[in-house]
């Protein structure tokens, strides 16, 4: 007997997020569709002209965007961005420094540096923690046996 190995699939949305650009730019056969695990596969691999040019130019989702200036998504919310944004209209934001964005962008630096802190801190007190589990488990094994 053989055994059926379905195909996995995914809606257009999810592939559209997966391959990082905005599903309303992307072509219709590709809105319309589902997408497989192999042919999400092959367009990371081997992206077609349109994925390319999506890539490049945009418009581009809000996580794009996001990255690309330096900010939160919630950031760009409270910056009135709510909106894709092409890479033209990106680039202009990074010349025209809005105060809103120099502001986002320092919170995600003070963000990162906390989290790169509390990194650092929680690995130390675990090379602590197991630096005492190692010398626990010396002692243990000098335990009871009395020398003469």
């Amino acid at each position: 007997m053989k055994s059926h190995q379905t195909t996995q699939t995914m809606k257009p949305a999810t592939a559209a997020k997966k391959l990082g650009v905005y599903l309303p730019a992307t072509p219709a056969e590709f809105q319309e569709g589902v997408v497989t695990r192999a042919e999400l596969n092959e367009l990371q691999a081997d992206p077609p002209e349109w994925l390319r040019e999506l890539r490049r130019n945009g418009p581009h989702p809000r996580p794009v965007v996001a990255a690309k200036l330096g900010v939160s998504i919630a950031g760009l919310a409270r910056g009135g961005v709510t909106e894709a944004l092409t890479t033209e209209q990106i680039e202009a934001l990074k010349q025209q420094r809005p105060e809103w964005l120099e502001q986002e962008r320092a919170t995600q630096a003070e963000v990162r540096k906390e989290a790169a802190r509390l990194k650092k801190r929680n690995s130390e007190r675990a090379q602590r923690a197991s630096d005492r589990a190692e010398r626990g488990a010396e002692h243990a094994g000098h335990g009871g046996a009395r020398h003469s």
